[in-house]
């Protein structure tokens, strides 16, 4: 089941025409990392970070340890993570996004 952080960006992802994703893609076949959107064939994960200004998971101490770990590992696999917090994900911010990627 998906979040309403997921889902919205969905929903902007898809007005935008951007090409289809993986939803909870596993990158890493010794760690059960996953990203919540995936471009395998650009290697570019998008993560939707919620919570964010309410004292969520990503912005505590372990949880953004966990969160620089898994970025880490995704970078040495040649992955390029991009984290969106709930307000980024906008047509704007992610149509530039997507443009800088294309």
């Amino acid at each position: 089941m998906s979040s309403a952080l997921e889902r919205r960006f969905d929903l902007v992802w898809q007005e935008l025409g951007g090409p289809d994703l993986d939803r909870e893609h596993r990158f890493d076949p010794d760690r059960r990392w996953r990203f919540d959107r995936a471009w395998i064939a650009r290697k570019v994960a998008i993560e939707l970070d919620g919570a964010t200004w309410s004292g969520g998971r990503h912005t505590r101490g372990a949880g953004y340890r966990n969160d620089c770990e898994k970025d880490n590992a995704a970078a040495a696999l040649g992955w390029r993570v991009f984290h969106l917090t709930a307000d980024m994900v906008s047509i704007g911010y992610v149509g530039a996004m997507l443009e800088a990627i294309r």
